[in-house]
């Protein structure tokens, strides 16, 4: 029998639309090669040169990388962690004393001040290790308590929270909700201001680290009253206060060590000077972290690229099939043939996301949004290509394969761990519509009144004249560039010819910006709903994203004599693939079932198909789809395990 649910906060669509618009920052004060790219203008100088890192930052992260290679190989057992479903005391223990709690804070608060570049290379190391132990840092550092007090915080603050944080306490960032997931207008946990406190109530859900936390990131809504604006607000709040309790530790498909759970708060009593910034903010400042707390995804995703062929090369010169290495027939070959090719573009386009916002010289929210959507979406291809080449072995369980005699290769758990990726930190379809929508907001902003109902025929008109003058000048632009010269780019022409690949990345930007006003002159107020075409849209940017920054990276790789001539190879091979890709989705853009796929869906929510269900058991246990979130004291014990205790 299914239990009652809660009521539902009820928003309408435009409502939602609002609070997401109003959170997501307005300016472009700053230059951004990926914003330029959806523009159709191929800013190459301001990616190439490739940035560099300065030596200094160079040295401390790789004596960090070092030593923490060291505790990664002697101290981490994944086995043990997939095993037991959780990090032993003593693991974490011991990244806290190398300061690995600490990597991205300011040494003046007692953290290690490493630079983005190296703080993604140690995630990648460590996540190689265990997946669940890269996720525990990254929740930590990338989501938790340091990145928002970083930017947000006071001093007081930051002189309360940063010391804790780097080198002893865990921390956790709580957001979602049992009914509330990419639409936070819909947000039900309140916090209401009493005296010098705010009241927090409510329930949040899938708490990364929230089951070990000491220190929590907390979203809740201020109600709206005399001197208090309200709204969307963050706090830092203790997880042993009063009131807290964590109602139960989740368990998934893969990342079974991670301490993910369900947090209560009832009349959780937390200081106003715990408020990270304005009431009101909390939106902003959590997707203004995220821009370059997204990089922590990748770069995982990069490592286990680079894993994946690891075990590809060595077992597939090893199994022999028909006379010869497996890796010598062509249906596997094209396999590890991808699997290198994209392992090298997905950390061009980590290193140089990841420069780039070290430098802060340029806007890099697409390009940290890029990086998540395409790093998640290929790594994922890649493990499933990698337990494909293993063949029945990649389907079986590394302590299935150690028992029989077998080397313990846990192919089948990284296809599991990284499944995640393509949900975690905004899933792919709605990183899709996040970067469309920053992809037209150059539009939006000189048109947009031309499609807004509410505006008035006077701002609709004035809205028109400066569409005219910004077009004017804009289209023109689109018809030809230095894509059509064969002897543009030549410096990306040294034994392996790249050139070719950056004018078709140039041609191609141009291309896409002429399809992306096409159809914003066809739909007009409806491209919002056009999702199929933005993620196509979306999709070729990222490719172009990726091929610009693989043959960057090559070329950077040539001049400073590091395997320069192999560099130039994977670029070509990796470029060659994704231009076949781009054709496809571009072939899609107009031609595609997304009409009939609507109404077909429609039949499927009004019932007409429910016959093609017959002849089967549904294994699911009765409940509710969505749990009682109802505000009030818990009702379970308290599952919260700090690490040590």
């Amino acid at each position: 029998m299914s239990a009652t649910t809660t009521p539902r906060t009820t928003v309408s669509e435009r409502e939602a639309r609002q609070v997401a618009e109003a959170a997501r920052e307005q300016d472009w004060r700053k230059p951004s090669f990926a914003k330029e790219l959806f523009l159709g203008r191929f800013r190459l100088d301001l990616i190439h040169p490739h940035p560099l890192p300065d030596p200094e930052s160079v040295r401390r992260g790789e004596e960090f990388l070092a030593k923490l290679r060291a505790f990664c190989e002697s101290t981490i057992d994944g086995a043990r962690i997939e095993r037991e479903a959780r990090i032993p005391d003593e693991v974490v223990a011991g990244l806290k004393e190398l300061g690995a709690l600490g990597m991205k804070i300011d040494p003046k608060y007692g953290g290690l001040g490493l630079t983005q570049l190296y703080y993604n290379k140690a995630l990648a190391l460590a996540g190689s290790a265990s997946p669940a132990v890269g996720a525990l840092l990254s929740a930590h550092q990338s989501i938790g308590v340091p990145q928002p007090l970083k930017m947000f915080g006071t001093q007081e603050q930051k002189d309360a929270f940063l010391p804790r944080c780097a080198r002893t306490d865990i921390s956790a960032f709580l957001l979602t909700e049992p009914d509330v997931g990419s639409d936070p207008a819909r947000l039900a946990t309140t916090a209401v201001p009493d005296g010098d406190d705010y009241v927090l109530d409510g329930v949040k859900l899938w708490t990364t680290n929230g089951v070990v936390a000491d220190l929590l990131v907390v979203m809740a809504r201020v109600p709206k009253s005399e001197g208090h604006k309200g709204g969307i607000t963050a706090f830092v709040v203790e997880a042993t206060a009063e009131g807290i309790t964590v109602e139960n530790r989740n368990a998934f498909m893969g990342l079974r060590g991670i301490e993910n759970g369900v947090t209560r708060f009832h009349q959780v009593r937390v200081p106003a000077a715990h408020r990270i910034g304005p009431e009101g903010a909390g939106l902003k400042i959590a997707l203004t972290t995220l821009n370059t707390g997204r990089l922590s995804l990748p770069a995982m995703c990069a490592g286990a690229g680079k894993w994946c062929l690891k075990i590809a090369r060595e077992w597939s010169a090893e199994r022999e099939q028909w006379g010869k290495p497996v890796a010598l027939h062509e249906a596997v070959g094209a396999k590890i043939s991808f699997i290198a090719a994209t392992t090298f573009a997905l950390e061009a386009v980590l290193d140089l996301s990841s420069q780039m916002a070290d430098e802060d010289r340029n806007d890099i929210r697409i390009e940290a949004a890029l990086a998540k959507l395409y790093g998640s979406e290929m790594a994922w291809k890649m493990a499933d290509e990698l337990v494909q080449i293993r063949g029945g072995r990649g389907y079986e369980t590394a302590e299935s394969l150690k028992a029989r005699g077998e080397r313990a290769v846990p192919a089948e758990q990284m296809l599991r761990d990284l499944r995640i990726n393509r949900i975690f930190e905004g899933s792919t379809e709605i990183m899709h519509l996040l970067i469309a929508r920053e992809a037209v907001d150059a539009h939006l902003s000189v048109a947009g009144d031309l499609i807004d109902p509410d505006k008035s025929l006077t701002d609709k008109a004035k809205a028109g004249a400066n569409a005219g003058v910004f077009y004017a000048k804009w289209l023109p632009k689109l018809v030809a560039g230095p894509g059509q010269l064969p002897t543009s780019y030549s410096d990306f022409k040294h034994g392996v010819d790249l050139s070719g690949h950056m004018r078709y990345v140039e041609r191609t930007a141009r291309k896409l910006a002429r399809s992306t006003f096409y159809a914003m002159s066809r739909w007009q107020g409806r491209m919002e709903t056009k999702q199929g075409f933005l993620g196509r849209i979306v999709d070729i940017g990222a490719e172009l994203f990726a091929m610009s920054a693989a043959c960057v990276r090559a070329e950077r790789l040539r001049r400073q004599g590091e395997h320069g001539r192999e560099a130039y190879q994977l670029a070509d091979a990796f470029c060659r693939q994704s231009r076949i890709r781009v054709e496809e989705l571009f072939g899609r853009l107009w031609t595609n079932t997304d009409e009939l796929d609507r109404n077909v869906v429609r039949g499927v929510l009004g019932g007409a198909y429910t016959w093609l269900e017959d002849g089967i058991v549904d294994p699911s246990e009765d409940g509710p789809w969505i749990a009682d979130a109802t505000p009030g004291p818990a009702t379970r014990d308290n599952a919260r395990r700090p690490f040590g205790a």
